[in-house]
């Protein structure tokens, strides 16, 4: 007996949020965002959302967020800063925002990558936000969680880094380049792309390098 051949099921546009090109960020779920230039790639996110941002912090480390950098691609007045005295603080505010569905972008920022458990609860924390949104009309939350080096929280919807890369344009040019690379997705394979910011800082165009 042959079985149905299964297609993968596409998510409405309202329930995507861009990230470059055609890739893009299911919402009503939780994200990773991993490498140094993971706080630009949130910012670059945060452009692409409208309404109030809730970006949550270590209290106890000495660098703080500029909300004032933030300027050239979003307006800092959106952000909505919380810092936790400790690391069950940071999952509890991020599960808590997500949660009701206030805010469609929710931003977590750990120092080290959480269990299983705990992403399960902000997938859950989530998905009764996206009810919430669902009802007053407003786009599903997305959640993202940001850590250093190559990440790596369990359960995780999709893992991305972002990490400077060298560039061939001249000493005295604005470009900015990157590496973008998808490290894990459940329906996407692991890939890698080059990024250039133009002159302007305002458009990435992202160009598929190799799968990895």
């Amino acid at each position: 007996m042959s079985l149905p051949i299964q297609e993968k099921a596409a998510h409405p546009v309202r329930d995507l949020c861009p990230l470059f090109g055609d890739l893009s960020l299911r919402r009503g779920r939780v994200h990773e965002f991993c490498g140094p230039s993971r706080i630009m790639l949130a910012a670059r996110i945060m452009a692409r959302t409208e309404g109030p941002v809730v970006w949550i912090r270590p209290g106890w480390v000495a660098e703080r967020l500029n909300a004032a950098g933030l300027a050239p691609l979003a307006d800092p007045a959106r952000l909505i800063l919380v810092q936790a005295g400790r690391d069950e603080g940071l999952l509890w505010a991020a599960e808590e925002a997500l949660r009701s569905g206030a805010a469609p972008l929710v931003v977590a920022e750990l120092l080290a990558p959480p269990a299983l458990t705990p992403t399960r609860r902000l997938h859950l924390a989530a998905e009764a936000g996206a009810e919430a949104a669902r009802r007053d009309g407003a786009p599903a939350p997305l959640g993202l969680i940001l850590l250093p080096g190559k990440g790596g929280a369990q359960g995780i919807e999709s893992r991305w880094h972002l990490a400077p890369a060298p560039s061939r344009a001249l000493l005295w040019s604005d470009e900015e380049n990157f590496t973008l690379t998808r490290l894990r997705a459940r329906l996407e394979p692991p890939a890698s792309w080059s990024l250039r910011c133009d002159p302007s800082g305002a458009r990435l165009e992202p160009r598929p390098l190799a799968e990895v």
